[in-house]
């Protein structure tokens, strides 16, 4: 055989593998676990880091308000540094609408050393324990939680004796863009965390989706939840693994009645999205970026250049391998468009939409490399490396 047929037969069985080995991470019927009213609700504080978010908080804050939660809930919202607004509009929302108790909290500038949003998560826990409460919901300002949200997540914690019960949100896919890159950003983060590894007992696989986290506060302080994760960028899986590592038990799933309402209408919105974190999530290795390069253009790139080799050149063995791995591929992904209700000439698609995610990682590494850092919201922060350590 040729070297492009072998290659394609490595990609068919790199899909037949991730088919059958891979946690199953292609399906989507991960949702709460069975879970059963507790008889006593215990309390729990709602934390909401914001910045610049007065355009999606009429969405997304009445629906947390208006929590039907049968226990003592109170939502603090931390508008971290924002421009627009944030704070008044929040506050004048739950003037208006009423519900749970609102805090506006408002922290000063982070010192060196903090990324992301964990400044402000930090400010709204330390807010949140003076109520003592036994959970917290971190949760963003552009997720819009169902009624029952609150309390389906308390039940299914509390019935499967979970520390950290997280639902990956429900994206926004309205745009050209937002259907072709969104439903392929959960499917990857799936395919690298299998979420049935993830709720096992002694799973090794940690992970979260920082829109939706419950976290007992016990295992909180165990962790050290936020200061020990303060240098991370993918804040939720570092602190999904800290619990883990401190002896917690986490679960995470896809939601049902979880919605983000933020709108990423261009390539351009999503590619800042997806590059902001993408080389941190190689551990900013040179050489992990070269094997992850490798790795997608064999899995995802080689089976349509495969088959086109067939079909122009008459390279009769590399078409057909490269046929048979595009179509389990594009197998895999038909349950995640339809969770998405997307249609489903989109999963043939999908080697295009890898292309555009290997293109945003290459980007990531390019910008860490150029001194850029990571960023959250319009401000910037230093590299990893050169970030001091405070202790």
């Amino acid at each position: 055989m040729s070297a492009l047929a072998w290659t394609a037969a490595g990609s068919l069985v790199a899909w037949l593998w991730l088919l059958l080995g891979q946690g199953f991470f292609w399906r989507t019927d991960v949702r709460l676990p069975p879970r059963r009213d507790p008889g006593d609700w215990p309390s729990v504080c709602v934390v909401v880091p914001a910045r610049d978010e007065a355009a999606v908080l009429p969405v997304s804050l009445p629906a947390l308000l208006g929590q039907d939660y049968p226990g003592r809930a109170e939502v603090f919202l931390v508008d971290d540094g924002s421009t627009d607004g944030t704070g008044e509009v929040a506050r004048e929302l739950a003037r208006r609408r009423g519900g749970l108790p609102l805090t506006v909290v408002t922290p000063g500038e982070p010192p060196a050393g903090w990324t992301g949003k964990l400044w402000a998560v930090r400010h709204g826990i330390g807010e949140a324990r003076a109520r003592a409460p036994e959970y917290l919901l971190l949760t963003d300002a552009d997720i819009a939680h169902a009624p029952d949200s609150l309390r389906t997540l308390v039940a299914a914690a509390r019935t499967g004796g979970f520390d950290v019960v997280s639902q990956m949100a429900r994206l926004r896919v309205e745009s050209f863009w937002e259907r072709l890159v969104v439903p392929a950003f959960v499917y990857f983060f799936a395919q690298l965390y299998p979420f049935r590894w993830i709720g096992r007992r002694g799973a090794r696989t940690a992970a979260a989706a920082g829109g939706c986290v419950l976290l007992r506060v016990e295992a909180a302080e165990r962790a050290r939840i936020p200061d020990a994760i303060r240098h991370a960028v993918i804040d939720d899986v570092a602190l999904a693994r800290a619990v883990r590592d401190s002896g917690g038990r986490l679960w995470l799933g896809l939601a049902d009645r979880v919605d983000s309402v933020r709108p990423y209408p261009r390539l351009r919105d999503l590619w800042r999205m997806v590059s902001r974190s993408a080389y941190a999530q190689l551990r900013h290795s040179p050489s992990l970026l070269l094997g992850t390069v490798a790795g997608l253009a064999v899995v995802y790139l080689v089976p349509p250049v495969a088959l086109a080799a067939g079909i122009l050149g008459g390279a009769t063995t590399a078409g057909a391998l490269g046929a048979g791995a595009w179509l389990v591929m594009a197998g895999t992904y038909v349950p995640m468009l339809r969770y998405h209700r997307q249609p489903l000439w989109l999963a043939p698609l999908l080697p295009f939409t890898a292309f555009l995610y290997l293109l945003m990682t290459v980007d990531s590494a390019v910008q860490h490399h150029r001194g850029r850092g990571a960023a959250w919201k319009g401000r910037t922060y230093a590299r990893p490396d050169v970030v001091p350590d405070e202790g």
